[in-house]
């Protein structure tokens, strides 16, 4: 465990210290309300001077700032002079509250808000950054920044691809799910192109770089991630619009209620400074504030218990209208990795031989394909014990070995020979021809083919249910994917999505996503991959399952914590009822406000009593708000 020390202590009270600052405050506040009756004026005061100041620096230096930068007015000016002004007219313990409301709400918007800038440093950590340079005089460590088109590199087995490139020299094994999503590595040979960021599984390659590394496909990546969360939301353009003209239209009526009404109306200086320091206390925005941040805790409080993680009260509240949700395949529809479907043998070999041999065979071997076979040999009782010689990994098609007198090939149709895979199809496993959304591994005992094995990534066994549930919602579900269009047709269909789109690399499906969203508005997108950063920050929502990618994880609004897809239903639901309970608020609280505002101008109320028909209304949409903790 992490040992604990001042200096980490103090390092996180800085760190959240808005909020440190904002519940100090209420505290201080709660001490001189329970000790009132022991407590003097002047102390009360003291304290209540003490809880204003320490809870409302931080909002009044930002509303005081962005004024003078940006010229304008905001919510925040507007609450710091309306507790100034219930305090100067001797209600010290009403301003102190709207002072800690209001600095509790921001300091927790602050605090989600700062979640997000870990993302890019996550997308930086996979782009390599030295490459293996070779020259006349050898191999020469470089800075990937050095790389000009035409450097010819060498990248070793277990080294990340540094920048696009082209193979001129060697066969490997490529993984290319941080940039497809594919689960299944992909063969490279001479003239197949190589991108930054992949993993290089076997084998050295020399490879003659194409593309600048600040213009390669990964760093193409960032850079969609960087300038999605650039931009503002359009309901956030609504709320600082807004907040503006509300800001303006109560201080210019404040304004004008401290003297007009003693020349229009008659009354008093006494009677006109009075109502004015009423309308700016029962005008503060405190109620509609209340309106939404109890609602949006309790609502984040409740997906969290549900292995929902909204990244923000926006995100929570946004779901809610989501039109269409597009999925992407790899580890999100299906389980992220092959497995054995179906089994075609020779009717006069030993099943338990032959199963025992492969077991003995592809345990030698670490390619995700073996380990499927492997996994499914484990499955079979009573396995022989086989001695394995002279194992040969042959790059893009399978495993070689020698069993006792006999050579045994594993693998593609490439390996035990095109025509040879063809007659085996064609005689023994006529019915499995034309599944072409399955990998199939041949065995070949010399050079007679006696067996095929069907591998596939298997579908999630709750996307069915997901996907009726989301339809029932009224939400429309597309399937994005980098797999070929057989594939892509045979998982959409086995998932019941009657539209997706195959072939996906890192921009066709953010160009997918923007397609998408003009056709249905707004829409979010599900996924657990490198490869599906860009798009989740191009969604108006971006989801990412719980036992995805750390960049997805990080580039996401809304993590599915426990990897249940069902649970995208559980959060709409969430979010709709959320809406729902915020809307009831935001009614009740500008109706009291009104109401208030109309008494204070006939002159039918009085401070203490405006005060506590503007705090009860907070703390009714307060409790209402709280509903949402429970189911």
């Amino acid at each position: 465990m992490p040992s604990f020390t001042p200096s980490k202590f103090i390092h996180q009270i800085w760190k959240h210290r808005e909020l440190a600052a904002a519940i100090i405050s209420g505290l201080i506040i709660f001490f001189t309300w329970l000790f009132q009756a022991a407590l003097t004026q002047e102390w009360s005061i003291t304290l209540l001077i003490s809880a204003f100041i320490i809870g409302g620096y931080a909002k009044a230096k930002e509303g005081i700032t962005e004024s003078i930068e940006e010229k304008t007015l905001n919510v925040e000016l507007l609450m710091i002079i309306a507790a100034i002004g219930a305090a100067s007219i001797g209600y010290w313990t009403e301003g102190a509250i709207l002072i800690f409301i209001f600095a509790l709400s921001g300091a927790l918007e602050t605090y989600t808000e700062n979640k997000s800038e870990k993302e890019l440093k996550s997308l930086m950590d996979l782009q390599p950054e030295t490459a293996h340079l070779i020259t006349e005089q050898g191999e020469e460590t470089i800075s990937v920044k050095d790389l000009n088109i035409g450097n010819q590199i060498l990248i070793k087995a277990g080294e990340r691809v540094p920048a696009d490139g082209i193979v001129k020299k060697g066969n490997t094994i490529i993984d290319e799910s941080a940039l497809t999503g594919e689960s299944i590595p992909v063969a490279k040979q001479k003239d197949d192109k190589v991108y930054a960021g992949t993993m290089n599984d076997n084998g050295s390659i020399t490879v003659e770089i194409n593309t600048l590394p600040n213009e390669t496909l990964f760093q193409r990546i960032i850079k969609l991630v960087h300038s999605a969360h650039d931009e503002k939301s359009p309901s956030q353009q609504f709320i600082e619009r807004f907040e503006n003209t509300y800001v303006k239209v109560v201080l210019i009526v404040v304004g004008l209620m401290m003297f007009l009404p003693y020349y229009l109306i008659g009354w008093s200086w006494t009677d006109t400074i009075y109502r004015a320091m009423i309308l700016l206390v029962v005008a503060s925005p405190c109620a509609l504030i209340a309106s939404i941040m109890p609602a949006t805790l309790s609502a984040i409080s409740n997906g969290a218990r549900k292995g929902i993680l909204f990244k923000g009260g926006l995100h929570a509240e946004g779901l809610a209208g989501i039109h269409a949700i597009a999925f992407d395949k790899t580890g999100t529809l299906t389980e992220g990795r092959p497995v054995v479907t179906d089994v075609r043998l020779n009717e006069q070999e030993n099943v338990k031989e032959v199963f025992s041999i492969l077991h003995a065979i592809e345990k030698q071997s670490n390619h995700p394909l073996a380990k499927a076979v492997f996994d499914f040999c484990k499955t079979k009782r009573d396995l022989l014990s086989v001695e394995v010689d002279n194992v040969i990994h042959i790059n893009g098609k399978g495993v070689q070995a020698q069993v006792q007198n006999s050579i045994w090939n594993i693998g593609s149709a490439r390996l035990v020979g095109e025509e040879k895979a063809k007659a085996f199809m064609e005689g023994y496993a006529n019915d499995l021809s034309n599944d072409d959304a399955k990998t199939r591994i041949f065995i070949q005992r010399d050079h007679e083919i006696i067996g095929l094995l069907l591998l596939k990534d298997q579908l999630r066994k709750d996307s069915m249910q997901t996907i009726h549930a989301l339809n029932k919602l009224g939400v429309k579900t597309i399937m994005l994917t980098g797999d070929n269009q057989e594939t892509a047709a045979a998982i959409a269909n086995e998932a019941n999505i009657k539209d997706f789109r195959a072939n996906c690399l890192p921009e066709d499906k953010v160009n997918e996503m923007k397609h998408l969203s003009k056709q249905y508005g707004k829409i979010a997108m599900i996924g657990d991959g490198i490869n599906d950063a860009p798009a989740l920050a191009t969604a108006n929502l971006g989801i990412a399952m719980g036992a995805g990618s750390d960049v997805a994880l990080e580039t996401a609004n809304i993590v599915l914590v426990k990897n249940k897809l069902p649970r995208i239903v559980d959060a709409i639901k969430l979010s709709r009822k959320m809406n729902r309970i915020i809307k009831q608020n935001i009614v009740f609280s500008i109706t009291v406000i009104l109401l208030l505002i109309a008494s204070n101008f006939l002159q039918m109320i009085d401070l203490p009593l405006g005060v506590v028909g503007h705090e009860g209304s907070t703390i009714l949409v307060i409790l209402n708000g709280l509903r949402l903790l429970k189911g």
